[in-house]
């Protein structure tokens, strides 16, 4: 499901504009991306866990070339579902 069918699903359930629900997922998305990138974890109850993870420098093989590359350390998400979300998956 893309962002536009989330707004849209949304905005019919919550009997209001796609505008105003758009707004609010656009404020809740900054929230969370803004609080990753100061490093803090994201706990969102009875669906998940996201968090940040230093990343190694490794070397990889890039499939179409077949010629290895070095990446640098980074930091990368990581991100936990939560029990109730792994029983609906199931």
């Amino acid at each position: 499901m893309i962002k536009s069918k989330v707004v849209e699903e949304l905005a019919k359930k919550a009997n209001t504009t796609k505008v105003a629900v758009k707004e609010v997922v656009d404020l809740f998305l900054t929230e969370i991306k803004e609080a990753l990138a100061r490093g803090e974890k994201v706990v969102i109850s009875g669906f998940g866990t996201y968090r940040t993870t230093m990343v190694k420098k490794k070397e990889v093989v890039v499939p179409g070339t077949k010629t290895r590359v070095t990446v640098k350390p980074h930091r990368a998400v990581r991100f936990s579902p939560g029990k109730s979300l792994k029983k609906a998956v199931k």
